[in-house]
């Protein structure tokens, strides 16, 4: 599950609000164990991921840097480098 939880800070274009509840959602269904709560549990579940997004758009939003800002474009090239790399066959 959080294999799918990528790093969203100091690319250029930054990370849309897609992009962080997605990064939300992956952490609640980890951390709750349920990938679809039941739903007594969504209410709670919902409110979790609403509330990690808003939180993650603060924390964006004050984090500093001074290195150049990443190209997503070039990150998913080495990554898809390093997957073709480590899953070929022999």
């Amino acid at each position: 599950m959080c294999r799918n939880i990528r790093p969203l800070y100091n690319f250029e274009p930054p990370a849309d609000d897609d992009e962080i509840r997605a990064a939300a959602l992956q952490f609640v269904r980890k951390v709750s164990g349920f990938s679809k709560p039941s739903q007594a549990n969504q209410e709670a579940f919902d409110r979790a991921v609403d509330e990690i997004a808003h939180i993650t758009h603060h924390l964006m939003d004050d984090l500093t840097t001074t290195a150049p800002a990443k190209d997503r474009e070039v990150e998913a090239a080495k990554a898809r480098a390093r997957s073709a790399e480590r899953y070929a066959t022999a």
